[in-house]
């Protein structure tokens, strides 16, 4: 679980594990590859988590869709033969994170519809974000519905293609927003749960493994081959 490829701005002081400079990226990258991985997007995995096929594969997974991760992260990838999956907020498509811009001081841009196109075109896989990142469990039943479905709709509209998985925003999940999920017709969604997922995992509550800034190789070897969580992360 990633969110932003880059330095980690001047006067930030918050949220700065949610940055991952791209130089470290590239080394997590090739160590994946190294320790025998190949890096997968949700798309590429579901076969895998289905328990269809077997092979040594980590899922890469962007949330928000920065500009960065076209910028910093898909050249990386595609010199592996990567490929990853990154969530969009469709409400905020070619503009910033009106979400938490006012808690980091800073707006971070957001890929427009050509840069999403882009990434596809290069092999990647877009997923849906909700519409507005808004936090889930505290929606009634008309918002849910159109933070899932809505998002849903609305990428598929602008984009032109289809979008199949889902990443609930903040992790903020409950029973209601997987029945939503289900029920728009996503194939799976992913949370900030802490784990590995494993073949017969439930689709709709994927656990992820965060790599954050302050992790060095030795640690993010450790995730990858343990699933080891460590308190900061």
């Amino acid at each position: 679980m990633y969110h932003n490829i880059a330095d980690v701005p001047d006067g930030i002081r918050v949220y700065r594990s949610l940055y991952v400079s791209p130089g470290s990226f590239s080394r997590q990258m090739a160590l994946l590859r190294a320790l025998g991985y190949r890096g997968v997007s949700m798309a590429d995995a579901m076969p895998y988590l289905r328990g269809e096929r077997e092979d040594k594969i980590a899922v890469i997974t962007l949330d928000d869709g920065y500009v960065d991760n076209l910028t910093s992260a898909m050249h990386t990838l595609r010199g592996l033969g990567f490929t990853a999956t990154c969530y969009a907020v469709s409400g905020y498509i070619g503009q910033y994170n009106a979400w938490d811009e006012s808690k980091l001081g800073i707006r971070k841009p957001l890929m427009s519809v050509e840069e999403l196109r882009a990434w596809r075109a290069g092999g990647m896989e877009v997923g849906a974000h909700s519409r507005t990142h808004a936090r889930l469990s505290q929606c009634n039943d008309q918002q849910l519905r159109d933070e899932v479905h809505g998002c849903k709709v609305e990428l598929e509209d602008r984009l032109g293609f289809g979008v199949t998985q889902f990443c609930y925003p903040y992790g903020d999940y409950d029973g209601r927003a997987v029945r939503a999920t289900r029920e728009a017709g996503y194939i799976a969604a992913t949370t900030t749960d802490r784990g590995r997922a494993v073949p017969g995992s439930d689709l709709w509550r994927l656990p992820r493994i965060q790599v954050a800034r302050h992790h060095v190789l030795p640690q993010v070897a450790a995730k990858v081959l343990t699933g080891y969580e460590d308190k900061r992360a």
